[in-house]
């Protein structure tokens, strides 16, 4: 809240408070909990390191992840690199921003315009809401967007990327529900061509990774994609419910074989503890985290930054 002479106005949160709040319910299950773990101990033990073990898997980590963090642990006790329990929280930090660095790369750029975003996932993943958000982040940077409607499925899925159209003033692509998806990104990737259109978000169907036949379809929209722009789609992202845990990322291996995934959208972070599964998936699949859905409003899907997310978790 600001002062000013004509009263108190509500002053926007900065990017990292927002990350910070979206965060909130990981870093209680996790930082806070490695706090009271090591709190008033001064013996790395046993005892203490099973206790890591389990905090860092109960925060959806991963079994490798934490594996190689006790690992390194039990060097640097070993070598007499550290003997205080308190640095420990400062040793898991860097090795989780480690993990997150190493998989860190820009989003795909292309000489000439339109470059092409391909949204995948499973249904109630937030893919829609995902796409109309990641629209508005890409207008307030100044480009121009065009938007496919090619989940054909689900006649609300259409009128979802409708409503976030006119909210956003972006045009829609569509046609009726039951069209093939390849010919309605025919027409919207033609289009973006024709007008010079920087970015073509493109909704796809949610389907489960399971399921051949629609990973099949995934595949036959990228091959219609290159045929009308080259190198096309430059981005297939994976939108992921950051509360299914663990289970996102078995989600992220099956898409990642089938429809080749380059990075993950990670939505509702801000409603569950298990988002240390952004690590396990950099970690595991070797994939960039794109962007972050900390909340609803509009505005609430974030770029995501490596040092700024550790920052928040571990910010005292």
């Amino acid at each position: 809240m600001i002062q000013t002479l004509f009263g108190s106005v509500e002053q926007e949160p900065t990017l990292l408070e927002k990350l910070k709040s979206g965060v909130q319910k990981t870093r209680e299950g996790l930082v806070s909990r490695i706090e009271e773990v090591v709190s008033g101990r001064k013996v790395i033990d046993a005892d203490l390191l099973d206790e890591l073990e389990y905090t860092l898997i109960s925060a959806d980590i991963g079994v490798s992840t934490t594996t190689e963090i006790l690992e390194r642990i039990r060097e640097r006790v070993d070598c007499k690199l550290v003997g205080d329990s308190g640095e420990l929280r400062g040793l898991i930090r860097e090795y989780l921003l480690e993990v997150l660095q190493t998989n860190d790369r820009p989003l795909a750029y292309v000489d000439a315009p339109p470059a092409v975003i391909m949204l995948v996932g499973v249904n109630g993943a937030g893919k829609t809401t995902t796409i109309g958000k990641l629209a508005a982040h890409l207008k307030g940077e100044g480009r121009s967007v065009l938007l496919c409607a090619a989940d054909t499925f689900r006649a609300a899925a259409i009128e979802q990327l409708e409503v976030w159209g006119e909210r956003t003033g972006i045009q829609v692509i569509r046609q009726n529900t039951g069209a093939d998806p390849s010919a309605v990104m025919f027409d919207a990737l033609s289009a973006a061509k024709a007008r010079q259109v920087d970015y073509v978000i493109i909704d796809t169907a949610g389907r489960l990774q399971t399921k051949t036949n629609l990973m099949a379809e995934l595949e036959k929209m990228r091959r219609t994609a290159s045929r009308i722009i080259p190198d096309a789609p430059h981005e297939v992202l994976l939108v992921l419910d950051a509360t299914t845990g663990q289970n996102g990322l078995e989600q992220a291996r099956k898409f990642t074989e089938s429809s080749g995934v380059t990075g993950i959208v990670l939505t509702k972070l801000d409603g569950t503890a298990k988002g240390g599964v952004v690590v396990a998936i950099a970690r595991e699949l070797g994939l960039p985290i794109r962007f972050i859905g900390v909340g609803e409003k509009i505005d609430d899907l974030l770029p995501f930054d490596p040092e700024r997310f550790i920052d928040s978790l571990f910010a005292q």
